[in-house]
């Protein structure tokens, strides 16, 4: 039985908002917080608990753990982090480490917390694997992300870097044993004309597609449910990649206009210009209070009345 789109409101008539689904956190996410909201609240779990970089890629989500005493040590290196651990506890990102960099942390004496993601750990164990098995392996993703930096320490010398076509171009593998695996937070769409390129270059390499099912969901939806939409919002951290893909893949494919917001405060009245319909959607990482304030600031609006954007996000600020 077929369904009715919904009419699109006049002037006067509230703005409709679709609230695309799914959206916001991942399991993996979840299972990350949890982990360390319950170390710093378990008296038996040796204290202070540090987490080794961001425990997800969003603001809110790493100050909602500074109530629990927990203390994040944010850089790009994990194994120069853990020299500011004297001791005490240290939790492992959703991203992942290295295996230096858990051996360091066991030769310092410290209480390990691993949250880090199954769908990242699958893809450690299969580049182990593989170059137990003589493969070297091209690795898309994005350089400086703490995920990639974890991978390739499985195996530095055999895992290769590539982030776009040029790099698979540049590539000096000489080798029938090739394998390709991909970082967790990007989209398909991202991937597909690298692993072309690839396909073309190492026409027996042996193609891995690891990104995460949540991301590609989020991604499928944020498309397929931003058709009727004016405008498009995301709800994220900049540093959140699967927050830029969600952006990426809905202005290039939905053809849709769309922003990245961290909180409700930085929408933008000259955005709601001629706008009737607007889609919300959020990253993996992005904590549902912080999407819901915005959902609920949306269901005030008029069709052509003069946006009044809030100057204070109640959530974020709390």
């Amino acid at each position: 039985m077929s369904q009715t789109k919904p009419p699109f409101p006049a002037l006067g008539e509230k703005m409709r908002v679709i609230k695309i689904s799914p959206r916001g956190y991942c399991y993996g996410v979840v299972d990350a917080v949890q982990l360390a909201r319950v170390a710093a609240k378990d008296p038996n779990t040796p204290k202070p608990v540090y987490i080794l970089g961001q425990i997800v890629h969003n603001r809110h989500a790493v100050d909602s753990l500074n109530q629990y005493g927990i203390l994040s040590l944010d850089g790009n290196d994990r194994l120069a982090l853990l020299d500011q651990v004297a001791a005490g506890t240290v939790v492992f990102t959703a991203h992942g480490v290295s295996p230096l960099v858990k051996l360091h942390a066991r030769a310092r004496g410290l209480h390990i917390i691993d949250a880090t993601c199954p769908e990242v750990t699958h893809t450690h164990e299969l580049v182990k694997k593989l170059v137990a098995q003589g493969y070297e392996i091209i690795y898309i993703g994005r350089r400086g992300h703490p995920e990639p930096e974890g991978v390739i320490g499985e195996a530095p010398e055999h895992v290769h870097l590539v982030e776009n076509i040029n790099d698979v171009y540049n590539l000096p593998l000489a080798t029938d044993k090739i394998a390709v695996s991909t970082q967790t937070t990007l989209s398909k769409w991202d991937t597909e004309n690298i692993t072309e390129a690839i396909r073309e270059k190492y026409p027996y390499a042996l193609i891995h597609n690891d990104i995460c099912s949540a991301t590609t969901d989020r991604q499928e939806a944020a498309v397929a449910q931003s058709r009727d939409a004016d405008l498009v919002l995301v709800v994220g951290d900049t540093k959140s990649n699967n927050s830029n893909r969600l952006v990426q893949v809905v202005e290039e494919l939905a053809k849709k206009r769309a922003h990245l917001i961290d909180n409700v405060t930085e929408l933008q009245p000259g955005w709601f210009a001629g706008v009737r319909v607007v889609a919300l959607t959020s990253g993996s990482s992005t904590p549902s209070q912080i999407t819901r304030e915005v959902a609920d600031f949306l269901g005030t609006l008029i069709v052509g009345r003069e946006v009044v954007v809030p100057t204070r996000s109640l959530v974020a600020a709390g």
